[in-house]
């Protein structure tokens, strides 16, 4: 099977639980094809670059998939019928990275820079 890594972005309207329900929607397709997800990552609801459809922000999502090209081409014709997906890319690569990604691993850092407050009453 293949490795790839997939970016989808939906819109800003959707709550954050329905863009984690729209992941697990791309997880069960996969697996239903004879796929397996290894990682997926919400990033969380972002700005974006450009206006997509209107929209200046997006929920993104990160998933690392180990699949059969099949899988990812019905994945992805599912993801163009579905209205709260605005773009989606999906790339393949030689190796899945299955550590935490350059965007939460950086906000995690911020977190631990963060002075705690401490009321002094």
């Amino acid at each position: 099977m293949a490795l790839y890594e997939h970016v989808v972005i939906s819109r800003q309207d959707i709550s954050p639980q329905q863009a984690e329900a729209l992941n697990d929607q791309i997880k069960a397709i996969i697996e239903e094809n004879g796929g397996a997800v290894a990682k997926i990552e919400y990033w969380g609801l972002r700005n974006l670059t450009y206006r997509i459809k209107k929209n200046r922000k997006g929920h993104y999502s990160l998933l690392a998939l180990d699949s059969p090209p099949a899988a990812v081409k019905e994945m992805e014709r599912q993801l163009s019928i579905n209205e709260d997906v605005l773009r989606y890319i999906t790339i393949r690569v030689e190796e899945l990275d299955l550590e935490l990604s350059p965007i939460l691993a950086r906000r995690d850092r911020e977190r631990e820079r963060e002075p705690r407050r401490e009321d002094a009453y």
